[in-house]
């Protein structure tokens, strides 16, 4: 970045040298900044004159000024600069060309379009003026133009009134890039920096924020804002606004907690009172537990916290995703349903062609000179015969010095030798390795040309075909396993090689060349002269007249990263070269300076073969020694008077950068300079650069030659060498809006987005050409329209090799006129060039097939994104030659995607305004939105061998989120425009016309029951009794020492037991102490504090004996009392407990000082320990009065944060227990297993009533035993033969997880499953599918059968609704027998509209559901429409209502809410069976009759959960599960191991959980965006990266997602990462 002052500073030759080399080293991002100026200061210093002031600050202005940024460009009138016709253009162009257009309009000259005043002679004065406008060496003119610059700016102004407000991601410290130290240092405002590049009008001193600084009064207030909220425990902060006391404060807020296991439940009451407890760590991780706000009250509008970061941050892309979008688009598709997309609409007013259709255009004929030879090898026999000493090529080496001249003679004579080994030396003389016909690889590095032309010409001499490629610098190049494939598809075997490159590539320690991935097994042969055999002098090649045998293969990377070869015939090959010498006007001898690659494409074309056709000399220039020395092609130029050179726009650029004040430069002797890249749009800018600047130097502006060239059809087009200097070359400025759509329109001159283009030249000689429309059928396009340009010629490649299928369909084509007419009868070639035939036949290019986008019906190339990218000046936040644009498919549609590498130095709030800016820039100049914008660190994007970006492998690694960004910019809420239609609820249909007797409109009404109670005949001793202390003390007289009860400890041996006697003695102890000690009435309440165990069940008994109410509850988690502690006191304080029962342990625990730190520790009610009893019996034992009085309490923490107690009468208990021993046949003979909480809901009615109902033996095992021994369970069930087993989803998970690797050893402990006939899960959820699979697929080595896995469902209104124990054997052996589960697949789209629509296994969008399980005896279920409380048909979505004995009597609270109370225990259908008292159990699902028939010969009806009404989400009139959501973004990515899901003001937040390194965090936000749009069609507004264990799981395995959700919004989370998705 030269300043001014260099401008008039006597520097040396070499030092300005060195100057220019750094500067390409910057630019091309080989050295950082920082490194930049160091060494640039250095080089400086003894120059710069001594400021006269003491601190040197005039110095430091001065070089922040200029060396920042770019400098300003200074627009006077008389200082046009680089292409008048733009610049003049954008600043309201001449009034004499506004006039009528035609529809073609095209410039042509320099300066004819500008008034005599405005044109500004190209003096050396006004070129120098113009380089100190440019000199910084940070652009890359092949995509620079100073209109398109002034374009953005002028696009990025109009934004920066309108503010865009984009939330700025947070990240933990350990992501941010570089440490800021600048956090707390204020913005230096002074800079010239902060002005960069914007439009001339920009006053200096204010800056906006969008030009990526922060005024003064902002960041003092952040600075401010950083100090006060250092007493949060978070460590997200945004780098730069929160400082240095805040990280400080992170670091002591995190202290250690330790690892604890029983998980507890998360309560929140109600809103004014969030008491909340956290999930445990799991046993591997011991980061610091999210500390969720404990009993701190935070009064909040509708529960959400005020004072977070967090939700300011949505509140402001909320503010955001308000503002106006693209008008909606109008018409739907019917995505093969009812599911409507929308279709985009052709815009009414949208451009559409207008012209004639075209006409093929033929090329001048191919003069046939009377010496051409017949055949390549024929000429090199020729001139190694007649002239051996003329030089053939020169190649250089890295100091710019000839490095070897090889002469026609010596190729001559070494390509025989070569073609002489290929055939005699390899192999056997029998079994030759290589015959004629056959193809080899030539693997030579760029800076060794001889050895690569001398095996080229070889492999011609001897017949067989050289396939050339890239040498394999590493085993895992980016490219290089599909140019393996190639080379195993031609059935290549050896592969030739300099001895240089033959000691460069990797080897085994054993000195082999190891077998690339990918690549076929090769034989290395090296072709230096030395290693080869002589020829007999009696052998010669066998020299013919040119064929239709293949020459060679070129290799061609196509768009998605495969690579095909193209077969080039010896007769094209030749025919090639013929035409090239025609529009060249090549003769002999000639000299040609080539810098491009000469293994393909134009740089073989003509530094190898057309030269040798015609005795030319070449000097080869590597891209080594162009790295060091930017202008060596333009001293050869000078050195050798070249007539001819072959550049890219990059060298001529690099060259602009470099060339200061070279006086001796003179390019008068060129008389054409190949531009191989004139079909890049953008090439232009660096032609009119370069020319402005050396045509002082003795370039002539008709020197310059663009062509277009494409690997299919060789060289499609180029521009002819003139004499005439007044016949100027053609221009367009076109509309890019219109080219869109295809459509070729002369820009009306006020338009911001132009796209100005040069011609290529004219068709090749001998050739015709068309353009066809790149879609659908072949038809020629019109005169303004752009299709893909198509070739007819002799010389141009005949096929993909070895694709005879991709040949005929994409390779070739055959066009055909409007009235269906083909246009040749010989096939045409595509070239994958778009472009159009202008005025005068000459060829113009728009873009490549290659990147084309089409994002809603418009066409978008990728060049043109990226040039508009890089006018945002990105110089100081990314490489401007390391970018990518590539497109992805999501929901049916292309979206945009950019990778850029961003500069170390960057800080994170610079790149993310630059990154902002790019959007608007994008969104202004092409009306398209950038789906994803990602910056990755320098160096890290896949490199193809020249050092571009390997485009289909970074696409690659993007889609299976391996990129690892560092910032990452998301906007799917302003580009996807193709979401279905919101639905509209329609109005319910009226009772009277649905109701016919039990039909439904047509449908069997969906009500369906368990066995009849009633009609059950079973001995049942227990039925004479109505309440369970009656029958406890029946048990004990009659079966005194029965066992019912045996504990399990850690290690699998017995811990404890209990007889039926010994309950019945315990219980009545406990009864004397409540009532002596605790002084309770009967009807008082009485907390049991208890681990899992014997303690609790005694407890309960007792409490029945003494005629109290019993209430169990999870103990306070000794290493996390802070979290677990405020659940229990809000349990016993909401139940009213004049009691609290428990042990010694936990009774110190209770008044411990860290308890007393949690809660009121004086507030609890008398606590009793009953590890010491009274030794006396009570007087009597209480009997209930009446069985519809309370027996216990039941509560239980919704998944939704709800803490929730349920009365269950003495009647309803007794009916559980019969229920269930009648369902699971259940005999005092029976041992059942149970791995349960016993804290609630069927699992506490599993632990303590059952047994003593049905007098089983259980063996009891704790949860949290696992843990220490995830085979326990398992161990237990095998070791007791036990048939019916329950547990939880967390128990099943921890099993699946922690034995999957250990089932081998576990068979040969013993372990056999196969007598277990039931595992139930018990759960309150949709039945969890894959894990019960993978469970069962995991265990079924041990003898688990496949079918014995089934799942219950109960709710808090009936604890337990389907219980289903399968029965595996046949009826003789097994008395009653149940239907298998049944899985069906439904269509997850017509869910969400609250419809069951039954789909095949393995469509798309199929979810499946598992019956939850047979209804228990006396249940009856009916599914009822939750909002009109109508009856659903069979197979109808609906809320599932029940009518049970066993239904809990009501809701047990302070408040006395009636309304809810009757609402959900006493709701009546409001037609059809009014009289039926229901209880509503908040719970989606439907009913199916299946084909299956249970005991009694009736039909089976299965039930199906989908998901509870509480936790469903309403989005755009929908109804979304949060499951199926969860589902597919873990299936996203394999370092997700656990989601949540939840909305915040409808903003959909996604929470993952990352089991990786922190640099994955960034990947997976847009895999989670594309998986939820494409499954979904839902755009998530913010995704939140957290570590492992941070979303709490309560006991039964459910997420606690509203609970989450707070932990979000008051900022407690510690995310890794959070992006705001626009």
């Amino acid at each position: 970045m030269a300043d001014r002052s260099l401008e008039g500073m006597a520097l040396p030759l070499e030092v300005r040298a060195r100057l220019a080399e750094l500067e390409l080293e910057l630019s091309e991002g080989d050295i950082t900044q920082k490194g930049y100026e160091k060494k640039r200061s250095k080089l400086i210093g003894a120059y710069l004159p001594q400021p006269p002031t003491a601190n040197g600050a005039a110095v430091v202005r001065c070089r922040l000024q200029h060396s920042e940024g770019a400098p300003r460009r200074m627009l006077q009138a008389g200082n046009i600069g680089v292409c008048d016709i733009r610049d003049a253009a954008v600043r309201g162009r001449a009034a004499s060309t506004a006039g009528n257009r035609p529809l073609f309009y095209f410039r042509f000259g320099v300066d004819q379009a500008l008034p005599p005043e405005r044109r500004a002679p190209v003096t050396p004065s006004s070129s120098s003026r113009y380089h100190r406008r440019r000199s910084s060496g940070s652009r890359d003119e092949r995509y620079r133009s100073d209109v398109h610059t002034e374009a953005v700016q002028a696009a990025l102004a109009k934004h920066k009134e309108r503010k865009m407000a984009v939330p700025m991601p947070s990240k933990r410290r350990s992501l941010v890039v570089q440490t800021s130290m600048d956090a707390y240092t204020p913005p230096d405002t002074s800079s010239g920096s902060e002005d960069e590049g914007s439009v001339q009008g920009d006053s200096q001193g204010t800056p906006t924020s969008s030009q990526g600084s922060i005024n003064m009064e902002h960041w003092i207030s952040q600075a401010i804002h950083g100090s006060t909220t250092s007493t949060t425990s978070s460590s997200s902060t945004q780098s730069g606004g929160s400082g240095a006391a805040h990280r400080l404060a992170d670091v002591m807020a995190q202290t250690h907690i330790e690892n604890h296991s029983a998980p507890p439940d998360v309560t929140t009451y109600t809103s004014e009172h969030s008491v909340q407890v956290e999930r445990p760590q799991g046993s591997t991780t011991s980061r610091t537990a999210p500390k969720y706000g404990n009993a701190e009250l935070m009064e909040t509008g509708d529960g959400v916290p005020v004072s977070s970061r967090v939700s300011a941050k949505i509140q402001q892309l909320v503010n955001t995703l308000k503002r106006p979008k693209r008008p909606p688009l109008r018409e739907f598709f019917v995505d093969d349903f009812e599911e409507l997309l929308e279709v985009q609409q052709p815009d009414p007013n949208q451009p559409k062609p207008e012209g004639a259709q075209m006409l093929a255009m033929r090329g001048e004929q191919l003069g046939v000179v009377t010496n051409w030879p017949p055949s390549l090898e024929a000429a090199l026999q020729r001139w190694g015969t007649i002239s051996p000493k003329a030089p053939c090529l020169t190649t250089m080496d890295t100091n710019g010095k000839p490095l070897y001249i090889l002469t026609y003679g010596k190729l001559w004579t070494r390509s025989m030798k070569v073609a002489y080994n290929i055939l005699h030396k390899l192999g056997t003389k029998q079994e030759p390795m290589v015959r004629p016909g056959d193809r080899v690889a030539l693997v030579f590095p760029n800076n060794d040309p001889a050895a690569s032309m001398v095996a080229f010409y070889g492999c011609l001499l001897a017949e067989v075909v050289p396939v050339p490629i890239e040498v394999p610098l590493t085993r895992k190049d980016a490219g290089s396993q599909q140019i393996g494939f190639l080379l195993g598809s031609c059935g290549v075997t050896v592969a030739l090689t300099s001895d240089a490159c033959h000691k460069g590539l990797p080897k085994s320690p054993t000195g082999e060349i190891p077998q690339f991935k990918g690549w076929p097994k090769l034989l290395w042969f090296v072709t230096e002269s030395k290693h080869l055999s002589k020829p007999p002098r009696d052998w010669f090649p066998h020299i013919k007249d040119a064929n239709n045998d293949t020459a060679y293969i070129e290799y061609k990377t196509c768009k998605d990263g495969s690579v095909l070869g193209v077969t080039v015939t010896r007769i094209a090959l030749l025919t090639h070269c013929q035409a090239l010498t025609q529009a060249c006007g090549y003769t002999e001898a000639e000299t040609i300076v080539n810098v491009l690659d000469f293994k393909k494409d134009v740089g073989l074309w003509h530094g190898i073969l057309t030269s040798v056709m015609n005795m030319m000399h070449v000097i080869s220039i590597p891209y080594s020694l162009m790295k060091v020395n930017p202008l060596s092609w333009i001293q050869k130029v000078c050195q050798y008077k070249a007539k001819v050179a072959c550049v890219k726009s990059r060298d001529m650029h690099w060259a602009l950068v470099a060339h200061r004040d070279q006086r001796d430069i003179n390019l008068s002797s060129l008389r054409m300079l190949i531009v191989a890249d004139g079909a890049n749009p953008w090439s232009i800018s660096s032609c009119d650069a370069f020319l402005n600047v050396f045509q002082s130097k003795g370039l002539r502006q008709e020197v310059i030659c663009p062509c277009a060239s494409s690997p299919e059809a060789l060289t499609v087009a180029i521009r002819r060498p003139t004499d005439d200097s007044n016949q100027p070359p053609g221009r367009g400025v076109l509309s890019m809006h219109g080219l869109t759509y295809g459509v070729i329109r002369v820009d009306s001159e006020e338009k911001l987005s132009v796209l100005t283009v040069q011609d290529v030249g004219l068709v090749m000689p001998g050739a015709v050409m068309c353009s066809v429309k790149p879609d659908g059928v072949p038809q020629l396009c019109r005169t303004d329209e752009v299709g893909e340009l198509c070739v007819c010629a002799v010389a141009t490649g005949t096929s993909y090799y070895g694709l005879s299928g991709m040949t005929k369909n994409t390779f070739e084509v055959f066009p055909v006129t409007g009235s269906g007419a083909p246009v040749s009868e010989y096939p045409f070639v595509r070239t994958g060039l778009l472009g159009f035939v202008g005025p005068g036949g000459l060829v113009f290019v728009v873009g490549k097939m290659d990147g084309l986008m089409v994002v809603s019906g418009r066409r978008h190339n990728a060049d043109d994104i990226v040039a508009t990218a890089l006018a945002v000046e990105p110089m100081k936040f990314v490489y401007r030659g390391r970018i990518a644009v590539f497109s992805v498919t999501v929901l049916h549609d292309e979206r945009i995607v950019i990778v850029a590498e961003q500069r170390p130095d960057s800080t994170e709030e610079d790149s993310f305004q630059w990154m902002s800016r790019v959007l608007q820039a994008i969104d202004s100049i092409h009306q398209v939105g950038v789906y994803c914008l990602a910056l990755v660190p320098a160096n890290t994007l896949p490199k193809t061998p020249l050092g571009g970006i390997h485009l289909s492998e970074t696409k690659q690694l993007f889609l299976e989120g391996s990129l690892h960004p560092c910032n990452v910019l998301m906007c799917p809420h302003t580009c996807v425009t193709n979401l279905p239609k919101p639905r509209q609820k329609q109005p319910e249909i009226g009772p009277a016309s649905v109701m016919v007797g039990n039909l439904v409109s047509g449908k069997r009404i969906a009500q369906a029951s368990g066995r009849d109670l009633g009609q059950i005949e079973d001995n049942d001793q227990a039925r004479k009794f109505l309440f369970l202390s009656e029958v406890l003390q029946w048990r004990a007289q009659t079966t005194p020492d029965h066992v019912l009860y045996t504990l399990l400890n850690c290690r699998g041996t017995i811990a404890n037991s209990l007889t039926c006697v010994q309950l019945h003695k315990r219980a009545e102890k406990i009864a004397v102490m409540l009532m002596e000690r605790g002084h309770l009435q009967d009807g008082d309440h009485v907390a049991l504090v208890y681990p899992p165990g014997i303690d609790l069940i005694a407890a309960f008994y007792g409490c029945l004996y003494a005629g109290c109410v019993p209430i169990t509850v999870r103990p306070p988690h000794p290493q996390n009392i802070a979290t677990t502690l405020p659940t229990v006191k809000m349990i016993v304080e909401v139940s009213r407990s004049a009691c609290l029962m428990t042990t010694q342990l936990i009774c110190k625990l209770l008044r411990s000082r860290e308890a007393a730190a949690a809660v009121d520790v004086r507030a609890w009610p008398p606590i009793l320990d009953t590890d010491d009893l009274p030794k006396k019996r009570p007087a009597q034992i209480y009997k209930p009065s009446n069985p519809d009085t309370l027996a216990y309490l039941d509560f239980s923490v919704s998944t939704t944060g709800m803490l929730a107690g349920v009365k269950m009468s003495h009647a309803a208990t007794s009916a559980f227990c019969r229920s269930i021993k009648l369902q699971c046949e259940l005999y005092p003979s029976r041992e059942v297993a149970i791995c349960l909480d016993p804290y609630c809901g069927l699992g506490f009615v599993l632990w303590c009533l059952c047994s003593v109902y049905s007098g089983h033996q259980s063996i009891l095992i704790p949860p949290a035993e696992l843990e220490t021994n995830p085979a326990l369970w398992l161990l237990a069930v095998s070791q007791y033969k036990v048939r019916d087993t329950f547990c939880s989803y967390s128990v099943m998970e921890l099993c699946t997880k922690g034995l999957g690797s250990q089932t081998e050893s576990l068979k040969a402990r013993g372990l056999d499953l196969s007598r277990v006939r039931t595992c139930v899960v018990v759960a309150e959820e949709r039945p969890r599918i894959a894990l019960t699979q993978s469970f069962s697929k995991l265990f079924k080595d041990l003898g688990l059968h496949p079918r014995a896995v089934s799942t219950s469902f109960g709710c808090r209104v009936n604890l337990a609704i389907c219980l289903q124990p399968h029965r595996l054997w046949t009826l003789a052996q097994q008395g009653t027998s149940g239907p298998d589960p049944t899985t069906v697949y439904v269509d997850m789209r017509a869910l969400r509209h609250d419809r069951v629509r039954l789909v095949e296994r393995g469509s798309p969008h199929s979810l499946p559901l598992m019956e939850s399980g047979k209804i228990l005896p006396g249940v009856r279920i009916i599914i009822a429409n939750p909002e009109t409380k109508g009856p659903l048909g069979d197979s109808h979505l609906g809320e599932i209502w029940v009518h049970s004995a066993h239904n809990a009597s009501g809701y047990f609270t302070i408040y006395g809410d009636e309304s809810l109370q009757s609402d959900h225990f006493s709701s009546r259908l409001s037609f059809g069976d009014t009289q039926t008292v229901w209880a509503r159990t908040g719970y989606l699902g439907f009913l199916r009759r299946t084909e299956l028939t249970d005991a009694n010969g009736e039909r089976h009806d299965a039930l199906y959960v989908v998901g509870a009404l509480d936790e469903a989400m309403e989005l755009r009139g929908m109804r979304y599960h949060p499951i199926d959501i969860e589902t597919s973004v873990i299936r996203a990515h394999k370092s997700v191991t656990e989601c949540a899901v939840f909305t915040w003001t409808n903003l959909l937040v996604v929470v993952v959980e990352l089991d990786g390194s922190e640099q994955e965090a960034l990947d997976l936000v847009p895999l989670v965006t594309n998986v939820v749009l494409e499954e979904h069609y839902l755009v998530v507004g913010v995704v939140v990266v957290v570590d492992i264990g941070v979303i709490p799981i309560n006991s039964r395995g459910e997420k606690q997602r509203m609970h989450l959700r707070d932990g979000f919004l008051a900022d407690q989370l510690d995310p890794i990462y959070v992006a705001y998705n626009m």
